[in-house]
């Protein structure tokens, strides 16, 4: 099948005047990145699962639609339905993609959550998404079972593992029998999906996602993957499947394109060993956020390395790593800019521009993003203004989960407004200034300080806590928490406590790098802790 949407490199406004969307109105990413294929071509190689034993997997088109076909029955008997939310609490492995496929068949909307999610951050989300089925594995089910007396929407839980009442297996599953199952026939703006933003501002916010929203991502992967894909190729990235980047910029594009997907995730990125997977694969894109390709860029490049084009994005590559990869990688690297409700608007590509270090890129075709100021008029040259981009589009978000509110203030007068503050230079490409939040970008991830403070605030000697980003030139920026004890506590052991607290109860990739003691935090007239001051210390 032929899908793509540019054949030829040309010059990147003429590709942006000469594009057009061409969204069904019915579609389903389910059949879309698994059962079109699996009808044109069942033997065709979907995912190639690298485990971490060592162990090789190859799962087919074929294989991918008999097992999530299964699941999808199993679940319907267990009343999973249009609209419920089935979370998927796994790492990289095919079993995460057939059940993003199963819960699609049914209408019903997937949620990706990260393995390494504390106690606090697992519980605040299948609650508030009120998830109804959860898959995970035998590592991370008894966090799960400890929850489910506080989560009683939680209806199914299902394992990788053996069964053990009431926990189900997910082999046993995709094993039903379901001949003469038929997909619930979806359109193009119905919910898919839904993927938690890290709480910069807040709690954080459940972000739902149209099918449609695939059919946004693919005229910056095409382009930022060098003319992708081509004959031959093979996907990876080191990203998690959880993040937008890991699951939508490079892992569903592929499946979508009908380029076999290598499925490995590092506990701790290895360049030594991702250089090796990428050997031993042949994988020839990649997706690999900026810190992983500054560790791969002080390890040996290895022989017979295939690459020939990388994107990256969370945070500027640099002068250094361009041109690291053009020269020694061999590879076209790629930046994208995007966010969890708007993902792939702006890019820097070596198809049909010149590159500027240090500069976003220009919007992507199909996408109308314009640099705003506070008044809502386009900013001038060189002058501040919010990213924004001009709805509808078929990559943004329908809405925040249970909060209209935040909806109404993302999106004002036809804008969806990114927070990201950026100037626009004369040539119209988009050179990122600030955060109009309090996130810290750190090794590709967006991190938000709520949750961390609220971590840090549980211990009973902290009365104040405050996270802010201070940089780094390997991960951009490390956490950092500011933390005012009461009086007559001991500091001592403090640090290490902290981070522990943080480590267990939200996730060992949020614990800060360093904690200052302080006898006060700066405070505005209205009692809010002035993150920005603190940066400056």
């Amino acid at each position: 099948m032929e899908r793509r949407l540019f054949r030829e490199a040309r010059d990147w406004q003429a590709l942006r005047d000469g594009f057009s969307w061409n969204i069904p109105a019915q579609m389903n990413i389910a059949a879309l990145c698994c059962d079109d294929w699996a009808r044109a071509d069942p033997d065709r190689v979907a995912v190639i699962h690298r485990g971490g034993d060592g162990a090789r997997q190859v799962w087919t088109y074929g294989q991918m639609k008999r097992a999530s076909d299964g699941l999808a029955v199993a679940l319907a008997a267990k009343g999973v339905g249009a609209g419920d939310r089935v979370a998927i609490l796994l790492a990289q492995h095919p079993h995460a993609l057939i059940t993003h496929f199963a819960a699609m068949k049914l209408g019903a909307v997937s949620l990706p959550l990260f393995t390494l999610f504390g106690e606090d951050a697992l519980r605040y989300r299948l609650a508030d998404s009120g998830a109804r089925a959860l898959v995970t594995d035998p590592a991370n089910l008894d966090r799960v079972l400890a929850l489910c007396p506080d989560l009683p929407g939680l209806e199914v839980v299902i394992s990788t593992g053996a069964a053990k009442p009431p926990v189900l297996s997910l082999p046993d599953l995709m094993g039903t029998p379901a001949r003469g199952f038929q997909p619930v026939a979806t359109g193009a703006d119905d919910p898919a999906m839904m993927i938690y933003t890290s709480g910069t501002t807040g709690d954080p916010k459940g972000v739902l996602h149209a099918h449609r929203f695939l059919i946004g991502h693919l005229p910056c992967t095409e382009l930022t993957q060098s003319l992708f894909p081509r004959p031959g190729d093979i996907g990876w990235t080191p990203a998690d499947w959880t993040w937008i980047g890991g699951l939508m910029d490079m892992a569903m594009p592929c499946l979508y394109y009908g380029v076999p997907l290598v499925s490995h995730r590092f506990a701790k990125f290895d360049p030594d060993a991702a250089f090796a997977l990428l050997v031993e694969e042949g994988v020839s894109n990649a997706f690999i956020p900026p810190t992983g390709l500054r560790l791969m860029r002080g390890a040996r490049l290895p022989q017979g390395v295939r690459l020939r084009a990388v994107s990256s994005g969370g945070e500027p590559l640099g002068g250094d790593l361009l041109d690291w990869g053009r020269e020694t990688l061999r590879a076209d690297l790629g930046e994208l800019y995007g966010q969890t409700e708007a993902n792939l608007l702006v890019a820097s590509s070596v198809i049909g521009m010149e590159r500027h270090p240090g500069a976003m890129g220009l919007p992507v075709p199909g996408h109308d993003v314009a640099v705003l100021d506070a008044e809502g008029n386009e900013a001038g040259t060189g002058e501040v203004g919010q990213v924004c981009l001009r709805m509808p589009d078929p990559v943004a978000f329908l809405r925040y989960w249970n909060k209209p509110e935040a909806t109404a203030e993302k999106v004002r007068d036809g804008w969806l407004r990114t927070g990201d503050l950026a100037t626009r230079r004369s040539d119209g490409h988009l050179v990122f200034h600030a955060r109009d939040d309090d996130v810290i970008t750190s090794a590709g991830y967006r991190i938000g300080p709520s949750e961390i403070e609220a971590a840090l605030l549980r211990h009973p000697d902290v009365v104040m806590a405050a996270v802010v980003g201070e940089p780094d030139p390997i991960r951009t920026e490390i956490v950092v928490a500011h933390v005012v004890l009461r009086d007559g506590a001991d500091g001592a052991g403090i640090e290490a406590a902290l981070k522990d607290l943080v480590r267990t109860r939200v996730s060992a990739h949020l614990v800060p790098r360093k904690v200052v003691l302080a006898d006060s935090l700066p405070m505005t007239a209205t009692g809010k802790i002035m993150r920005r001051a603190l940066r400056g210390r």
